[in-house]
């Protein structure tokens, strides 16, 4: 608006005679004006292209913060290419140049047409470049002439001379007059076809209260009338996501915070989705066998489409774009972490389906969100290695009684890990933290048996005492006074249960608590060797109760006990009292579509062949102009001009003279 109102007080001063609406008229017909409105537009496509465009809300919070994610949003640099602003732009460029075009393009046609035949030899001799020759015959010098103009592409035009000379009006690359109405008409050509992709029609429903942006997650089925679109729409892109053996005759398209519901001429059905990977196991490419079910088809038409290989039906570009999971059915075991109990409970479930575990005001839901097949990971310690494929995992939420949720990330497989395998579970509080990982180390088996075993024996408060009688005995044998031996095992129980109660934590706190701070650092190092040993008591006592043989303990099993300990710590920052393992899964994929309708496509084409043409006449092609004046004296005047003044015109001009010198006076 600045810039509008300069350059209208700008002609306003130029031209005070002017009534208002040819002021208006001389300013949206200027070149300023509309190079004005090209540079606010490409500082705007410079926005759209280093902002991504069409983010969920939620990510521009987090990435700008909420101050700037406000004034971002009021300005529409979120979908920059489909704001108010950006299209008003647009439609007064085209305003402008087409006024442009038809003020200034009957000039330049005549100019293109026009020989200049009505120059004199008073402003021929002002010419710079000039030179005279003396010749024998006119009538011969002028043939010559015109052979030297017809074998350089010249056209020329002849005209007599009140006085008895012939002027001869020659050029050459007059169509390069032509760029400049081709490059003015592509712009044109192509902001009309990106004001017909720009979805105009709901902008102005929507701005007239006759459409309305969905912002509420509920079923397709319950969106209102308000926020569909018809199959009439003249342009859309929209996004489908369809599992296999599903079908769907609607697609969605985001819009700022919310989404409209765009209705198709026909159905889609995904018969089968695949994918190709490298050895690596990252995706290769992908395709879609899709079936197009319409009423105008007798049979539904059959087709499969890949990346850059699109389908196009009744105007409608389906392309393949991503793939996600589609209801994969999983099998789940559910491991208590804080109880008696060692042995999982199944749990059945699928992706995109919730259960609940636990009653009453404990009972908490599982949201399952995602199934990942194939994870590339490179878990080397310097980072330096390989990646590879570490096994499929699950993504899901633990959501309580009051609405907060968790999010937690669970491999199937046992990751390595320094040497060493264990079952890796992240977990984050909020979409913006970084997921905090919970290590639990695998047994001999590479399962979750053996540390569920041992911590079900640690965390039993019936099994403290003979835990701490079976500890007491191996590190005081029978001869130690039975009241040391009493008050000892005493104090490993207290361990044992604040160990129980809080972990590594609670023991830091019991120390604090009871030890003087000179003694605290000696006092937690006795309470460690106390708490390892019980461990490994415990340890037998559980695989005793299991039923299994107990082995005299070597490294292994010494690094197994201490990094469970590190992770039944852990546990009571791991925000969901079970932990969840994959068992089994039944793989469902779903195809991800995107779904374009751009008229305005061929005229974006269209005007950018007319650009390159034009821009290509423009530069390339050189307007020369030659006048040749042959007198009755037997002079001959040669001027020459080009639009462009510069070195190839001076060398073109000392090229044409030499030659002309050798052709008129040669015997």
């Amino acid at each position: 608006m600045f810039v509008l109102n300069e350059l209208f007080q700008i002609d306003y001063a130029l031209k005070p005679q002017f009534s208002n609406s040819r002021r208006l008229y001389e300013l949206l017909s200027s070149m300023r004006f509309a190079v004005s409105l090209l540079t606010v537009l490409g500082i705007a496509s410079i926005i759209g292209t280093v902002l991504k465009q069409n983010e969920p809300y939620p990510n521009y919070v987090i990435k700008f913060g909420q101050f700037w994610f406000d004034l971002f949003e009021k300005l529409g640099l979120y979908d920059v290419y489909h704001s108010v602003w950006f299209l008003v732009i647009l439609v007064f460029l085209v305003l402008s140049t087409s006024l442009c075009i038809y003020r200034n393009s009957p000039l330049m046609l005549r100019e293109l047409r026009a020989y200049r035949e009505g120059a004199t030899e008073k402003s021929l001799r002002a010419f710079s470049h000039r030179a005279s020759y003396t010749v024998a015959a006119t009538a011969e010098a002028r043939a010559r002439i015109v052979q030297f103009l017809g074998q350089r592409s010249f056209r020329f035009k002849t005209v007599e001379q009140a006085d008895g000379s012939e002027l001869i009006a020659a050029k050459a690359g007059s169509y390069q007059r032509l760029g400049y109405i081709l490059t003015h008409t592509a712009i044109v050509v192509i902001c009309v076809g990106g004001l017909i992709d720009g979805n105009v029609p709901f902008k102005v429903q929507e701005l007239l209260g006759y459409k309305k942006v969905e912002t509420l997650d509920i079923p397709e089925n319950e969106v209102p009338a308000i926020s569909r679109l018809s199959v009439r729409n003249l342009s859309f892109r929209a996004n489908m996501t369809l599992p296999e053996g599903a079908s769907s005759n609607v697609s969605f398209m985001r819009i700022r915070d919310g989404y409209l519901v765009q209705e198709l001429p026909f159905r889609i059905q995904l018969k089968q989705f695949r994918i190709e990977h490298y050895a690596t196991g990252q995706p290769k490419s992908f395709e879609s066998d899709l079936l197009i079910i319409d009423p105008d088809l007798k049979e539904p038409l059959a087709h499969t489409i890949s990346v850059n290989h699109p389908l196009i039906y009744k105007g409608i570009a389906i392309y393949q774009s991503d793939f996600q999971d589609g209801g994969t059915k999983l099998n789940l075991n559910a491991y208590g972490l804080f109880g008696a109990k060692d042995q999982p409970i199944k749990v059945q479930s699928n992706i995109f389906k919730n259960v609940t575990l636990g009653e009453g005001d404990q009972a908490l839901k599982v949201e399952f969100n995602d199934f990942r097949l194939f994870n590339i990971l490179n878990l080397s310690p310097d980072g330096k290695g390989k990646p590879h494929n570490v096994g499929p995992n699950i993504t899901y939420k633990v959501r309580d009684a009051q609405g907060q949720a968790r999010e937690y990330v669970s491999y199937m497989q046992p990751l390595q890990l320094d040497g060493r395998r264990y079952f890796v579970t992240g977990m984050r509080a909020t979409p913006q933290d970084e997921l905090k990982y919970l290590r639990i180390p695998a047994d001999e088996d590479y399962s979750l048996q053996g540390f569920m075993r041992l911590r079900a024996t640690m965390f039993d408060p019936s099994l403290h005492e003979e835990i701490a009688r079976r500890f007491t005995q191996d590190a005081m044998g029978d001869k130690a006074d039975p009241d040391m031996r009493k008050k000892f095992q005493a104090s490993v129980v207290q361990l044992l249960q604040g160990f129980d109660a809080g972990g590594y934590t609670r023991i830091a706190k019991m120390i604090e608590d009871a030890v003087p701070e000179p003694q605290r650092e000696k006092a937690a190092q006795t309470y460690l060797k106390i708490i390892s040993g019980a461990t490994l008591e415990a340890y037998k006592l559980g695989l005793e109760r299991a039923g299994l043989k107990v082995s005299e303990p070597d490294s292994n099993t010494q690094v197994f006990l201490q990094e469970s300990l590190n992770a039944m710590s852990d546990l009571f920052f791991y925000g969901a009292p079970f932990y969840l393992q994959l068992d089994e899964f039944q793989q469902r994929q779903a195809s991800g579509l995107q779904l374009t309708r751009s008229p305005g496509k061929n005229l974006v084409y269209g005007g950018s062949v007319l650009l390159v043409l034009g821009i290509f006449a423009m530069i390339y092609i050189r307007e020369r102009r030659i006048w040749m004046l042959i007198k009755p004296t037997n002079e001959v005047l040669f001027t020459m001009s080009a639009n462009r003044k510069n070195r190839d015109l001076d060398m073109e001009f000392e090229q044409y003279r030499e030659q002309l010198r050798r052709l008129l006076q040669s015997e």
